[in-house]
């Protein structure tokens, strides 16, 4: 259990002490909570925090159910077993592109994400449930250049942990209970992250 996104993310950054000072080496955060995690990540390892954007496409009549996402680019991944198809989840990834536009003004206005091209990414988020917007940034980050990305979350749902090692070097999970439910069930606080929050984070590690 961990206290809260702090704790959490002072705890994830003991499982990847291989990576501190390392050179080409950036931490991005998936925007709101994931940043929080990731500015503890940054700091213990001594490394730049930069954002990554992307947004998760909401099913219909289940908005937080995640059946695709858009990845800083506007490229959206799908999910295998949504019962939705591409074309559906293209028709729906309006609202999650708007998302992108809004964070794009508040957290990268003036700051171009710095993706370590050749280099190395740790990709940080709060906790996985299906996966899709940690997979729609990696494969941005891919695409940005990065040779490597690590994705590494506090927890993770058994099924979406096996599934990202598709899409990233390496996965980090401190937690994969076999009764996944919710990524808030291993938080003692998991409240809603505020823009506030996020920009404050950033302009502390971002450097």
């Amino acid at each position: 259990m961990f206290a809260d996104r702090t704790d959490a993310g002072r705890r994830l950054a003991a499982e990847l002490l291989d990576y501190r000072d390392a050179a080409d080496t950036v931490v991005f955060g998936i925007p709101r909570g994931g940043v929080i995690v990731a500015a503890e990540v940054a700091a213990a390892l001594h490394l730049p925090l930069d954002v990554a954007l992307a947004a998760k496409v909401g099913a219909p009549g289940n908005v937080e159910y995640a059946i695709g996402a858009v990845g800083a680019d506007g490229v959206v991944v799908t999910g295998a077993h949504t019962g939705h198809t591409p074309a559906d989840i293209e028709a729906l990834a309006a609202e999650a592109r708007a998302k992108l536009t809004r964070g794009l003004s508040l957290w990268s206005a003036g700051h171009p994400a710095r993706v370590p091209r050749g280099g190395t990414a740790i990709l940080v988020d709060d906790g996985l449930a299906t996966g899709l917007t940690a997979r729609a940034a990696a494969d941005w980050l891919h695409r940005a250049g990065a040779a490597r990305v690590i994705v590494a979350v506090p927890v993770a749902s058994p099924e979406a942990a096996q599934e990202m090692r598709a899409y990233a070097e390496e996965v980090v999970a401190i937690e994969a209970p076999a009764g996944f439910f919710a990524v808030g069930q291993v938080y003692g606080r998991f409240e809603q992250t505020t823009d506030a929050e996020v920009q404050a984070a950033l302009s502390l590690y971002r450097r």
